[in-house]
């Protein structure tokens, strides 16, 4: 019996005394009605991870009841399959999208990694292949290739070295000074690639990939925001097209928008990147008012607490990478972390 179609558990009251903290935390943006459908799964997930000796990776774009209720580990893609490396657990589920799992695959090579819907895709990653970064070679001989992390480990293993949307400009200037060349070829995402253009003299030759959740946001948007929301701050994802960043207040990752927030303590801000992150975010800061823009993202959307529950139980979709493909794609991500420890060593210098 798949997750979609087995009876609902109960919410019993042995339920509810079990995960009456964790509806404390999210009851701001977790209804009490809806807490009485998760309740049930939460309590079963967490019983069931401590026998299976697993964690539960939950990408900033999960809904609060996965990323605050059932994950061990909060955040980004990197940074989620770098923190399930250094567990001693021998199972991983990734609650996010497939090329997330692949990259905890490849940092986690001797762990069981298993994603609760293997159609959990992505249009960025899915907007490039191995062989698209063969021709790219062809075409620009003697240009290294960089990548951004939301890319398959097909992808990762052609190129030269990966980056994250905060590394992005401090990768492409390295490897460019690294290689004596004023040129990168910069894949899949277009609009990070013009964005990063903008911050160093490095020139970049972009690939036509997109998110399908941040190139849908306008400046119109944003000038709207500002308007219906009089002095809210606008923090962008540099997914978003340029001309959006250049009406934000500040562009980052999803961890340096969380960093923001931290710092700052805006009175209001809106998050301009996909809805559940403005929820998972605001239980953290119940001070600060959060503007939701809601672009869903229906991949992200494809992974719930039954879901998760089912892989556990079933063990369950297990994700595997040829372990040649794997080698070459850890190389490229291993190079990427040695250039923020050359960056450490400078600015400590």
């Amino acid at each position: 019996m798949d997750a979609e179609s087995r009876e609902p558990l109960a919410f019993t009251p042995e339920v509810a005394r079990a995960t009456r903290e964790l509806y404390r935390k999210v009851a701001e943006v977790v209804p009490e009605i809806e807490w009485a459908v998760h309740a049930p799964y939460v309590h079963a997930i967490n019983r069931l991870k401590r026998e299976r000796n697993a964690v539960v990776l939950a990408h900033n774009y999960m809904t609060p009841e996965i990323f605050h209720c059932v994950a061990d580990v909060m955040g980004d893609s990197l940074q989620l399959a770098r923190e399930a490396a250094k567990t001693d657990a021998k199972v991983i589920v990734q609650a996010g999208v497939h090329f997330m799992a692949e990259t905890s695959k490849v940092l986690s090579p001797n762990k069981i990694v298993l994603i609760p819907d293997p159609a959990a895709g992505c249009s960025l990653a899915e907007s490039i292949t191995g062989a698209d970064v063969r021709l790219l070679k062809q075409k620009y001989p003697g240009l290294p290739i960089v990548t951004y992390v939301n890319t398959s480990a097909e992808v990762k293993a052609e190129s030269d070295v990966c980056c994250t949307s905060s590394n992005a400009a401090a990768v492409v200037e390295d490897i460019a000074r690294e290689w004596g060349v004023d040129t990168v070829v910069m894949i899949p995402d277009e609009y990070l690639a013009q964005n990063v253009a903008k911050q160093t003299k490095t020139k970049i030759v972009a690939w036509k990939g997109h998110c399908e959740v941040h190139e849908r946001f306008t400046p119109a948007d944003i000038r709207a925001f500002r308007q219906n929301s009089p002095g809210v701050v606008v923090l962008a994802h540099p997914e978003c097209p340029p001309e959006v960043i250049a009406e934000a207040d500040f562009a980052g990752s999803t961890s340096g928008m969380i960093d923001y927030v931290g710092r700052n303590l805006p009175r209001r801000v809106v998050l301009v990147t996909e809805c559940s992150m403005s929820d998972n975010v605001a239980v953290e800061f119940p001070n600060t008012e959060f503007v939701r823009p809601c672009n869903l993202c229906p991949h992200m959307k494809r992974i719930t607490l039954p879901k998760i529950l089912h892989s556990l139980e079933t063990m369950s979709v297990e994700v595997t990478v040829d372990p040649a493909i794997a080698a070459r794609a850890r190389a490229s991500v291993e190079r990427m972390l040695a250039v923020g420890a050359r960056k450490a060593r400078r600015a400590a210098a």
